[in-house]
């Protein structure tokens, strides 16, 4: 017998919208306002997640009213994630009025304290809008000098203290209600290519990484962390072929030995990286076989189409673990629980990320993640 494709067993009567595969699937969009035909995808339980950029962003009261609105449309049965990158230094989609922080490699370079107090700050600030997801932290441990896309976004160069900030920043800003996600698995740190523009090889054994790159990873998962992203690049001594979004020995390596059962985000699949090499389903089915629950389109609605039509057709067997998955992240932080924080500015947010950034200032570089 035939097994029942996925969309077969979403569209049966009564089935509740939280288990539609297409709350698998997370995207952004162009401009200040939800696209009508975004809405209407959200408003039938087809996205789970939407992802705020700065071309999104006007003002505060634009950014409370775009969230609203997409919280708003979204089934009373499978809430919204709202999610956005707010790291700090050259990463950050809310900047000025908002608290503009620096970099975590500055935070690196003083206590985990500080960087729990930083956390605390910054989940205030996205619950005032009304996020459920902050894509942070970034846990590649800083390793290669030449690396054109980690660099500050890590809080240093040890493994020691990366999983230390790491631990202490996961545990603050879930404690304050937002989602976290520890990111790139297995390790983005000692590359020299920017995956957003082409696909990078790490040569490196297993002593090697779980010497330097897991460790982050695993403090951030014995802090709780509710999700990780994975990184488009190739790892040749586990699979020469696929890179960690696509591989399922990458991939068992999280869930097994690290024991990682959260939602596991793939990094936006428009990234060159996948998309000079991989059909949209081989980017979406493909992702899901390897062991990843979710999957980001960060920009063009053609391939978001597509990857949905892929995930309906998907059989039923590979999306239900990954939808268990999702809704148990949504239960705890889906839905924009919103905690007043009076709004920015916040003097007090701009107080302590001046005492972090000390005398050293925050150049004005370009952020590697908005290229899509």
């Amino acid at each position: 017998m035939k097994e029942p494709t996925s969309s077969q067993l979403a569209n049966r009567p009564g089935m509740s919208s939280r288990w539609h595969p297409g709350q698998l699937l997370f995207v952004g969009f162009s401009g200040e306002v939800v696209p009508p035909d975004l809405a209407e995808l959200i408003r039938a339980g087809r996205i789970g997640g939407v992802v705020v950029f700065r071309r999104n962003v006007r003002d505060p009261d634009q950014v409370r009213w775009l969230v609203a609105e997409l919280h708003s449309l979204a089934p009373p049965d499978a809430p919204l994630v709202v999610a956005l990158d707010q790291e700090g230094g050259r990463v950050q989609r809310l900047r000025a009025p908002w608290t503009e922080w620096p970099p975590m490699r500055q935070l690196g370079a003083r206590s985990p304290e500080d960087t729990a107090r930083f956390a605390r700050a910054l989940a205030v600030e996205l619950r005032d809008c009304g996020f459920d997801l902050d894509f942070a932290p970034v846990v590649d441990v800083d390793s290669n000098p030449d690396n054109p896309v980690i660099g500050d976004r890590s809080f240093a160069s040890t493994p020691a203290r990366v999983s230390a900030h790491a631990r202490a920043f996961v545990a603050a800003l879930q404690a304050e209600g937002v989602a976290a996600c520890a990111k790139h698995f297995p390790g983005h740190g000692d590359t020299d290519l920017d995956s957003h523009l082409a696909l990078p090889s790490l040569d490196l054994d297993l002593v090697r990484l779980r010497e330097i790159e897991l460790p982050p990873f695993r403090a951030a998962i014995e802090a709780g962390v509710a999700s990780v992203m994975t990184a488009h690049v190739v790892f040749p001594r586990l699979d020469a072929k696929r890179p960690a979004t696509l591989s399922p020995d990458v991939m068992a390596m999280l869930r097994h030995e690290l024991g990682f059962d959260g939602v596991v985000f793939s990094d936006d699949i428009e990234m060159r990286a996948l998309a000079d090499h991989w059909s949209s389903r081989e980017c979406s089915v493909g992702v899901l076989e390897a062991g990843v629950d979710s999957i980001l389109v960060c920009s063009d609605a053609r391939l978001r189409d597509e990857v949905l039509a892929h995930l309906e057709a998907a059989p039923d067997a590979l999306v239900e673990r990954p939808l268990e998955r999702m809704q148990q992240l949504k239960s705890r932080y889906a839905g924009g629980r919103y905690a007043s924080g009076g709004g920015p500015p916040y003097a007090e947010h701009q107080a302590l990320a001046a005492r972090i950034r000390g005398e050293e200032a925050v150049a004005a570089t370009h952020d590697p993640t908005e290229r899509v």
